[in-house]
């Protein structure tokens, strides 16, 4: 192993060189969020005297982990430590000045970091680009609505990771004038947040949002309902001296409890927002750090000096229902239901129906929730905000065929690690490569200057479909868009 060395106003920082490229891993942007710093904003860098390696991926936040059949498809390391507000930073020339790509992972908020193998940063750094992948506090340390407690601390983590970009980059041969902000599902939300958030202004240029955009917010109210239910169930108060007295690892299982609780009662109507999106720990409008709903804030012209790139997949909920074995079981009746639940008329689905005729009803509700989900949102800000906006159709064979170009099968592809064994766990065997090359190009174009080699949305309805058989097409689905017109 070749190591690199550089100075830092932190200090020294040891990381290490594979064919010219330079990776620096579990740098800390802030003090371990444990101690006086439980539940509180995220503090300064740290400083210190000597030399820090930086050669292994750093601590990971406390997180609930995946249960199967999802822990069987995606990645979850482990990486034990309080130090988890760190960052891994890939970079081509630490005495350089390229463009920034800052990643913010996604897990629903309550799971992910930057040590999952599908984000190694290695191929944008080969690219020309400063790849920098973050963590941010999760679950109830990073979203629970506490009393004493700033709200949205893991967006707060999230500013705070790219105020050390702004401040750090350029030790590590970045450009802090031309950063990038991307994220995936609730990474993709974060940043449709932080496009929103005035304590993020200013802190990158240009955006990437996939699969997730400017919709995925609670309100204070249901925050608060959540927080008390978890208290209550602890015997302690939703305060921060009360969870601050339950052991990391109980508070977990807690959370874990709550959330399979709120699903069972989703239908009661007493989780609120929760009872449709089921992410029971998530950024809340507190009238601060979140001041309104995000997409309404970015129609209002927040972000608007923002280059935007955002998209989705061709059936993203497929991810979620698919290996569950819940398609084949779910009824025209029910689909009726899900539909009334989103404030559509049900004779919707005769339009859904006739956009896929051959569609069982469980393929039917993927499509519908996938629009609920990611698609519409992201239309949303695209008709809002200039951008440039895409979808991956490529399939996955896995599942029979049926997972289909799901929920987070674009990553490995954008970020050109279909080598590494982890990801054949969603994209099967033999991936086409030359999906991988299009697309991490575009991306890391984008990312450069601003362009990813197509016209953006627009009147037009622009978008650039992404698999085997690329293609630029003009407002695909064009009836099942506009169902959503006043309910989504």
């Amino acid at each position: 192993m070749d190591t690199i060395t550089v100075d830092t106003a932190q200090g020294q920082v040891r990381g290490r060189t594979d064919n010219g490229i330079a990776s620096f891993l579990g740098v800390p942007y802030a003090e371990a969020p444990f101690g006086p710093h439980r539940f509180q904003a995220p503090t300064a860098p740290p400083r210190w005297s000597g030399t820090r390696d930086a050669l292994e991926h750093g601590a990971t936040v406390p997180k609930v982990g995946y249960r199967p059949p999802t822990s069987e498809i995606l990645s979850e390391p482990v990486v034990p430590g309080e130090e988890c507000l760190n960052v891994a930073v890939y970079s081509p020339d630490v005495a350089g000045s390229a463009p920034v790509f800052v990643w913010i992972h996604g897990g629903a908020f309550v799971n992910g970091s930057n040590a999952v193998p599908a984000y190694d940063g290695t191929a944008f750094a080969r690219d020309g680009v400063v790849a920098v992948v973050i963590n941010y506090r999760l679950g109830v340390d990073g979203f629970a609505q506490i009393e004493g407690a700033p709200a949205n601390r893991g967006l707060l983590d999230q500013v705070a990771a790219l105020e050390w970009v702004r401040d750090h980059i350029a030790s590590y041969g970045g450009d802090p004038a031309r950063v990038t902000v991307a994220g995936e599902s609730a990474g993709a939300m974060s940043v449709g947040t932080l496009l929103s958030m005035p304590r993020a202004e200013g802190l990158f240029h240009r955006a990437v949002l996939q699969s997730g955009a400017g919709h995925h917010v609670i309100s204070a109210e249901t925050a608060g309902t959540v927080s008390a239910a978890l208290a209550s169930a602890l015997g302690v108060p939703a305060t921060v001296e009360g969870l601050g007295s339950v052991p990391v690892d109980a508070l977990v299982d807690a959370q874990r409890t709550l959330s399979d609780r709120i699903a069972t009662e989703a239908s009661s109507g007493a989780w609120g927002e929760v009872a449709l999106n089921m992410m029971a720990f998530e950024p809340c409008i507190d009238g601060d750090v979140v001041p309104a709903l995000p997409y309404s804030r970015i129609a209002d012209g927040a972000g608007a000096d923002v280059e935007l790139l955002l998209g989705t997949t061709s059936e993203e909920h497929a991810f979620f229902l698919v290996p569950a074995g819940i398609v084949p079981h779910i009824t025209e009746d029910y689909l009726r239901t899900v539909l009334a639940g989103y404030r559509l008329d049900p004779s919707v689905l005769d339009t859904y129906r006739d956009r896929y005729p051959d569609a069982s009803p469980g393929e039917l509700m993927i499509a519908v929730m996938t629009d609920w989900f990611f698609r519409i949102p992201a239309v949303r800000v695209a008709e809002a905000h200039p951008a440039h906006v895409y979808e991956f159709t490529w399939r996955s064979p896995l599942f029979d065929g049926n997972l289909g170009a799901c929920h987070a099968l674009e990553i490995p592809f954008v970020f050109d690690v279909l080598g590494k064994p982890e990801t054949a766990r969603i994209t099967g065997p033999n991936p086409p490569q030359a999906v991988a090359d299009e697309m991490h190009r575009a991306w890391v174009d984008f990312v450069r200057d601003g362009d990813p080699g197509w016209a953006q949305y627009g009147s037009e309805r622009t978008v650039k479909m992404f698999g085997t058989e690329p293609a630029v097409v003009n407002d695909p689905r064009p009836d099942t868009r506009t169902v959503w017109d006043g309910a989504r």
